[in-house]
């Protein structure tokens, strides 16, 4: 036997050996074993650091004022709370939670089709044509994608008041379609994933451009449709700041809605406690209802979201 052989021997003995001590179980060391506990403690405590509060906020709806301060944090309520609690909502300001949840899905809805109407032509045009300026126009989408949005709130909030649209849904629905993340997310996809190949052979056999698009890189775009749709919907559906500014009174949206609701919790705002009629079950109920259409969304959407992400990192 050569003295590659022998170490080898050697090392397969050790292996036999350590098996047989553990009972025919994977040998792991102190440091390793050290290791995988340190790992499993420390997503333990960020997992509980974050599902404890949304544990609570789901309970609390079904329990009364008094009992969420009393009572254990994790105890459950009863259902004809929960049914009172709806109740106390639904009758707050002549039942405007409806009219700000509305507001919500108009001016989310409307946005969502303008930005898919725009961002995907442009970032298919980006990646899989050329044109005069197309450098540039890429150069300034990155730089503007990087400029935060409340740093923009103030210049178009002077620009729409300008124009006289303040209180209008074109002053909420105008900004959220102003997504260039979405082109810049549709511009990688069409680089990556799409074969210029394809498309050039449908050119070749006769096909114009805007059927190139529409029959062939559209059909191969679906996940970063979805993609692009679920960020922006749930960008525009959580923004609260220009709204804020933009949509007062009833026609604001949830979020604007849920701040409001907030001010006539005595908890929050003991000013106003002779006047106060919405508890913190109320408004833990509110909340839960701002956030259940873009759950929903996420739940039925969330293959289509996967592939758009996964989409892009292999180049064919």
């Amino acid at each position: 036997m050569n003295a590659t052989e022998i170490r080898s021997a050697r090392s397969t003995g050790r292996e036999s050996q350590k098996a047989n001590r553990s009972g025919g179980r994977e040998y792991v060391s102190p440091g390793r074993w050290l290791g995988r506990v340190t790992v499993v403690a420390v997503l333990t405590v960020f997992a509980l650091f974050f599902a404890i509060p949304i544990i609570w906020l789901l309970l609390a709806p079904t329990k009364s004022a008094s009992d969420l301060v009393q009572n254990a944090p994790f105890s459950i309520g009863s259902v004809d709370v929960l049914l009172a609690n709806w109740a106390s909502l639904a009758e707050f300001q002549n039942g405007i939670i409806w009219t700000w949840l509305g507001n919500s899905v108009l001016y989310s809805g409307v946005a969502l089709v303008i930005t898919l109407v725009v961002t995907i032509p442009a970032g298919y045009a980006l990646a899989l044509t050329e044109f005069r300026l197309r450098r540039t126009l890429l150069v300034v989408t990155l730089i503007v994608m990087l400029i935060p949005n409340t740093a923009l709130v103030l210049p178009v909030f002077l620009e729409l008041s300008a124009l006289k649209l303040i209180g209008n849904p074109l002053a909420v629905i105008l900004p959220f379609s102003f997504f260039p993340f979405g082109v810049y997310l549709t511009y990688i996809y069409f680089t990556t994933s799409v074969s210029k190949d394809l498309l050039n052979a449908a050119r070749i056999d006769g096909a114009t451009e805007f059927r190139v698009f529409a029959q062939i890189a559209m059909p191969l775009a679906t996940p970063v449709i979805a993609l692009v749709g679920f960020f922006n919907l749930v960008g525009n559906w959580n923004n609260y700041f220009l709204p804020f500014v933009t949509a007062p009174g009833r026609k604001s949206p949830i979020q604007v809605g849920l701040v409001e609701l907030l001010s006539n919790v005595p908890l929050f705002n003991p000013t106003s406690a002779a006047s106060v009629t919405i508890s913190l079950p109320v408004l833990a109920l509110a909340t839960i209802l701002s956030v259940a259409p873009v759950l929903v969304i996420f739940l039925f959407s969330q293959r289509f979201l996967v592939s758009g992400m996964t989409a892009g990192g292999t180049k064919e």
